[in-house]
């Protein structure tokens, strides 16, 4: 992924690990020599689809970086190959295969990895922008994109360690920010062994950085960093005289007491950190805007603990740390989505002017009050619409009313694909826009699949559609930028429920929106049985 400076980055696996190569620096002195014979020259086109536009560097690796366009799609893509082949090119793919399983709109994706036995190269995501820590260098960011940044990248981590991977290397020179602001975590290299934990405690390394400009990790410095790079451009944390770090509302005036406990938190040893999914879900209920940030004053964030009760330290009274309340109200936060309905809904009514499908009528007597807030209940859906925005065949956008009219055994479903479960590199995607009728608080959106192995995300919007045609679906994907919810499976794979809403936003309208298909006889597609929606 390249930076606006020219820098670039690759995402695979290597040892079950998520590995990066290629953040912008020039091959150190260690690096394996990069073999010239047969190496690729600008206009060159790899596997008939990836013309070859600009060299930008060589990594410490051994891969030779290249910006690149897929003259199908056309679109921008960075290209990193391998010379020779052999072993190392056949894992290298291998690992690439894995990391393209990682769908997140937080991490950057892979689209192709190929081997023509003297040379291999994988082909992934081109974003255009800057990493943070180049954000940072006119000075510390304000808490709310702080914050905003920090819940980014833990739901990226969130997405990574559900498949078992580590990432290995956060720090503010992986953590991208596209020029149209999106938040993009960059699978960087790593060199030794680490661990789950070790990547949640480095998100409360990047929340200090944000908040105030320097690196609380001394022990632990920045990996593959050259001149310019990586650790050596970062100041180190103001430290005390027996090495321990200054809270970041020591450091500079404005911190809220709410995220600087969140952060010392993170930071402080002996205080295990919650999962990469609740601290996500936190961050999520924390990232308001800033006119809302008062809500929080009274109650602050929900604090995770080795043991409830327990006593900061001086350095956290210095800094304003309140007493833990433990870990188990953190998860409840996380897990409170999970409560999902199972009311079967009524008949079905369509309007014949469109594929828009009203649904059903609340089963609810019209004489009951209305729930509290804070309990959730199953929202009526009122209209339905399948959304294909890059087919002119609309035979796919039928049957939305089995989305929701409460049979598991019935469901809208897409044709096979070939090849590939990315709609065979013919689609970005499908979805499902939903209505809810009015604006709602949403605790958690359920959607039951006809497999396993799929990839979706669940995205936000204000419109509703145009004609149902490519045109106007093409309008509705370009306005609904915004994904929401964090994503879980249930034990069998099929249920997708995604909960850590923002407490304090409301929805009409969501698209449920299919990134990748599942395996089926001949190919890939999938089916979605049903969807519900909880909130109040």
């Amino acid at each position: 992924m390249p930076s606006s400076s020219g820098s670039s980055i690759d995402t695979i696996t290597e040892g079950g690990r998520v590995t990066q190569v290629g953040e912008g620096q020039e091959a150190d002195e260690s690096a394996p020599p990069v073999m010239t014979f047969g190496a690729p020259t600008a206009g060159e086109v790899l596997a008939e689809r990836y013309e070859l536009v600009e060299h930008i560097n060589n990594d410490s690796a051994g891969r030779l970086v290249w910006r690149g366009v897929d003259v199908i799609l056309r679109r921008p893509v960075a290209v990193v190959l391998r010379y020779p082949g052999g072993d190392s090119a056949t894992e290298m793919l291998q690992a690439a295969v894995a990391a393209s399983r990682v769908i997140h709109p937080n991490l950057v994706g892979v689209y192709d990895a190929i081997d023509e036995a003297d040379r291999a190269y994988v082909v992934r995501e081109w974003v255009d922008g800057q990493s943070m820590r180049d954000l940072a260098s006119d000075g510390p960011l304000d808490p709310a994109r702080a914050t905003a940044i920090g819940n980014a990248v833990a739901s990226a981590l969130a997405a990574v360690h559900a498949t078992g991977m580590v990432h290995g290397n956060v720090h503010p020179g992986t953590v991208m920010i596209s020029d149209e602001g999106r938040v993009v975590l960059a699978d960087a290299r790593t060199d030794g062994a680490d661990s789950q934990e070790n990547d949640i405690r480095a998100v409360g390394g990047v929340l200090y950085f944000a908040l105030t400009g320097s690196w609380p990790h001394a022990e632990a410095p920045l990996r593959g960093a050259t001149a310019g790079h990586g650790r050596a451009a970062i100041p180190d944390a103001v430290r005390d005289a027996g090495g321990a770090i200054a809270a970041p509302r020591q450091v500079r005036a404005g911190v809220p007491a709410y995220l600087d406990d969140l952060t010392m938190d993170l930071l402080d040893a002996e205080i295990a950190p919650p999962s990469s999914d609740v601290l996500a879900a936190e961050l999520a209920r924390l990232d308001v805007p800033a006119e809302d940030e008062h809500y929080l004053d009274n109650s602050g964030p929900l604090r995770f603990a080795a043991e409830t009760g327990e006593e900061p330290s001086p350095l956290a009274a210095a800094g304003g740390r309140k007493v833990a309340v433990g870990i188990a109200g953190l998860l409840a936060v996380a897990l409170v989505g999970l409560l999902i309905g199972i009311i079967a809904l009524g008949g079905e009514d369509k309007d014949p002017q469109s594929n828009q499908v009203a649904a059903p009528t609340s089963s609810a007597p019209a004489g009951d009050a209305t729930p509290a807030a804070a309990t959730a209940r199953k929202l009526t859906v009122k209209a339905v619409r399948i959304i294909d925005p890059d087919s002119k065949n609309r035979s796919e956008v039928r049957d939305a009313e089995k989305v929701i009219d409460g049979d598991e055994d019935k469901g809208w479903e897409t044709e096979t694909y070939v090849n590939k479960p990315n709609f065979g590199n013919l689609k970005k995607g499908m979805g499902v826009w939903i209505d809810l009728g009015e604006l709602h608080t949403v605790k958690s959106v359920q959607a039951v699949l006809s497999a396993t192995g799929a990839s979706a995300q669940l995205l936000a919007g204000t419109t509703k559609p145009g004609e149902s045609n490519s045109s106007g679906d093409k309008q509705l994907v370009a306005s609904y930028k915004t994904p929401i919810g964090q994503p879980f499976e249930d034990h069998d794979g099929t249920t997708m429920t995604f909960n850590g809403f923002d407490a304090d936003k409301k929805y009409q309208y969501l698209l449920f929106w299919i990134t990748e298909l599942a395996p089926a006889e001949g190919g890939f597609k999938l089916g979605v049985q049903e969807i519900t929606v909880q909130g109040s």
